[in-house]
């Protein structure tokens, strides 16, 4: 199976919150996802290249290498581990934390130039259907509720969603044919 990382440090670019009483003139623009409360939320999603699958969408105030290593090993125990991990250039994705973790598991890093999305159109495609699917539209209270929600959205990609790029199933349904057809059944 192969699966690849990246963290979505996104913002709706342009967009400029008022002051804290809802008058006067804006405070600052919004450069980041955050709460209703102006804290800020990050967003880690890991894609699976093949499948589509979106596997994991940690969701945190902020994410580290080891928080990343931390999700990584949690989809291994599940998906097993990764061919390569394709990612860009972000402090916590080139770590030496995630280096070593990458090299220990005989796991490949793929890093994309910076300034070139073209070169992990997966992530790239699916962070922006997360965007205006999703963070374009909801205003979350808390983290938790970030949480919960971001969840349940990755739940409904998986399950409720076709593609066309996999003859129109869903990841989670192509996932499971190819696993029917190519895994031999354990007797």
């Amino acid at each position: 199976m192969r699966w690849k990382l990246h963290v979505r440090f996104g913002g709706r670019a342009g967009e400029t919150h008022l002051s804290r009483d809802g008058q006067g003139a804006p405070v600052r623009p919004n450069q980041f996802d955050e709460t209703a409360d102006y804290r800020r939320l990050k967003l880690a999603n890991v894609v699976d290249e093949y499948t589509r699958e979106a596997l994991a969408m940690e969701v945190d105030r902020s994410i580290t290498a080891d928080k990343l290593i931390d999700v990584i090993e949690g989809l291994v125990v599940t998906h097993g581990a990764p061919e390569h991990l394709r990612m860009d250039n972000g402090p916590e994705l080139i770590s030496w934390a995630l280096r070593d973790w990458c090299r220990l598991a005989h796991t490949r890093t793929i890093y994309t130039e910076p300034g070139s999305p073209w070169e992990n159109p997966f992530v790239e495609s699916f962070n922006g259907r997360a965007r205006d699917e999703l963070l374009n539209i909801e205003e979350f209270a808390t983290l938790t509720e970030a949480r919960i929600v971001v969840e349940a959205w990755r739940m409904e990609y998986n399950t409720w969603r076709p593609h066309s790029s996999l003859g129109g199933l869903t990841p989670a349904e192509f996932k499971r044919r190819w696993v029917d057809q190519y895994q031999p059944a354990c007797s």
